[in-house]
């Protein structure tokens, strides 16, 4: 096979290796694949230039990102106004920026590595984990299928509590690494990482905190298209309230991100100060999705408290770009009117504040739908969050991987907090979430109904909330950086040789 003809191969091959990697996720969940992918990949990276590693990273990241987020084609067509063609278009054209990052960390390893397996072994996750951290950042940033999700269910997530997800990711791509070497002493690292995950997961790193509660979270399943018609307003609002006067017994009762279809405003008399009387008297809280608008003329994606703990308001801080908000409008003004999303103008929440609103008599971490993809973030809440919520709207993206995928990002936040974790949503996946990221109660998609369960109130930090995400950066930064140290320590000698001839 000539050279051209070998190069389509080995990119077509990487291709195949991305695509297989969505299968490591949720719903498929199986967390082995990620490791065969990932080391398949580093193998083909192992004596490619600079370039060229750049390449096979590309083809690899368009398999995995092109299969695993295609379900956004579905809200752009459905709800963007565009015809299905240009959707698969734009989301394909998503895709390939994604896998960038892929291609960039091919690249960074192969210009620092230089040929030996200490240098491989080291360069390939450092760069791959700094590049995934730099994904989840960068313009407002887009976290989704970091590999460390994909190990929620095996010994390597016992490192979420001490490192986070990328601590995870680390620990694959280490693991991958020394697999992609082959037969050789490296392979000795492989039981080495993976013991030392199931040691981690032996550990408790919080404690309960006073006395369990019940709790019910209700899962409305209204159809996208559906939700924001005038018609559907009462029908919503009498199911909402019906259900959760069904649940006597529940302390807190939990609607889902933007269940009540209207500004506050226009329901605070009809709807929310009977509420509020309603639990108070009770002895109960509810918290409701709402979007609220204020004097001038900003609106909020919002979480309201109602009941015995008083009321509160908590203003969703990390919106989602072209689907909340339009980045760069002025420039972006004929994208503007292209996609005429309802409920696409919101104004961020103040960022100062601690995510936190009073539930059930104790504080609890707020954050709604995407917000839950930032770990950094969602531990802002500690360490006085007792629990966490998260309310959700998945409706967006339809029958697709998208719900599963962020249902397993939200199982990741639990055992990173040491917390439990109760997610409500729309149409699904709504769930009870344990501290170790186990699921308690789940609500299927498209179900209409209510999940309860006991929950504990918990107390203390994880090594992840204490120092987030940057002792997996510096550890990666170190690790390329004695990867890369040969390469710099051998180019003043090849200028003086050059020089000497």
């Amino acid at each position: 096979m000539d050279h051209k003809g070998n190069t389509i191969l080995i990119l077509f091959l990487a291709f195949l290796g991305g695509s297989a990697m969505v299968l490591a996720f949720a719903p498929f969940s199986q967390g082995w694949v990620a490791l065969l992918s990932l080391a398949a990949l580093f193998l083909l990276w192992r004596n490619a230039s600079p370039a060229r590693a750049f390449a096979i990273g590309w083809a690899w990241g368009m398999g995995c990102m092109g299969f695993g987020v295609f379900w956004l084609h579905h809200s752009i067509a459905q709800f963007g106004g565009v015809n299905f063609p240009l959707a698969i278009l734009l989301t394909l054209l998503f895709a390939a920026v994604l896998a960038l990052f892929p291609a960039l960390a091919g690249g960074l390893a192969r210009k620092c590595s230089g040929i030996s397996s200490t240098t491989l072994v080291l360069a390939y996750p450092a760069s791959w984990v700094l590049m995934e951290w730099v994904r989840s950042w960068l313009l407002t940033g887009f976290p989704w299928l970091t590999i460390g999700y994909s190990q929620i269910d095996t010994p390597l997530s016992g490192y979420a509590p001490l490192l986070g997800v990328y601590g995870v990711s680390l620990a694959l791509a280490l693991s991958a690494a020394a697999l992609s070497l082959g037969p050789s002493r490296w392979l000795l690292l492989l039981p080495g990482i993976w013991a030392g995950g199931w040691a981690l997961q032996q550990l408790e790193w919080t404690q309960p905190a006073g006395e369990s509660f019940t709790t019910t979270l209700l899962q409305a399943s209204i159809p996208q298209e559906e939700k924001w018609l005038p018609s559907q307003l009462h029908p919503t609002l009498e199911y909402y309230v019906g259900a959760s006067e069904a649940h006597p017994g529940s302390r807190l009762i939990i609607w889902p991100e933007t269940a009540v279809p209207a500004f506050a405003d226009q329901v605070e008399e009809s709807l929310l100060q009977p509420l509020h009387q309603r639990f108070r008297r009770q002895g109960r809280d509810l918290l409701l999705g709402i979007p609220v608008r204020d004097p001038q003329g900003r609106a909020y994606n919002a979480m309201i408290s109602l009941g015995s703990s008083g009321r509160g308001e908590y203003y969703k801080r990390h919106l989602v770009p072209f689907g909340e908000f339009m980045p760069f409008k002025t420039l972006l003004q004929p994208l503007v009117e292209l996609f005429a999303i309802p409920m696409s103008s919101f104004s961020p929440g103040d960022k100062s504040k601690p995510p936190l609103l009073k539930l059930a008599g104790m504080e609890a971490g707020i954050s709604i739908c995407y917000e839950d993809a930032f770990g950094e973030e969602v531990v802002q809440a500690l360490p006085q969050a007792a629990f966490l919520v998260n309310a959700s709207n998945d409706a967006w993206f339809g029958d697709s991987l998208a719900p599963h995928q962020h249902l397993e990002m939200a199982r990741m936040r639990a055992l990173e907090t040491g917390r439990y974790l109760l997610r409500a949503t729309n149409t699904g996946v709504s769930a009870i979430i344990d501290p170790r990221g186990a699921l308690v109660r789940v609500l299927p998609q498209f179900e209409r109904g209510a999940i309860s369960a006991e929950i504990r109130p918990r107390q203390g930090q994880t090594g992840f909330s204490l120092w987030r995400n940057w002792p997996v950066v510096g550890l990666a930064i170190l690790l390329l950086g004695i990867a890369c140290f040969p390469v710099a320590k051998s180019i003043p000698f090849k200028n003086q040789v050059q020089e000497k001839k």
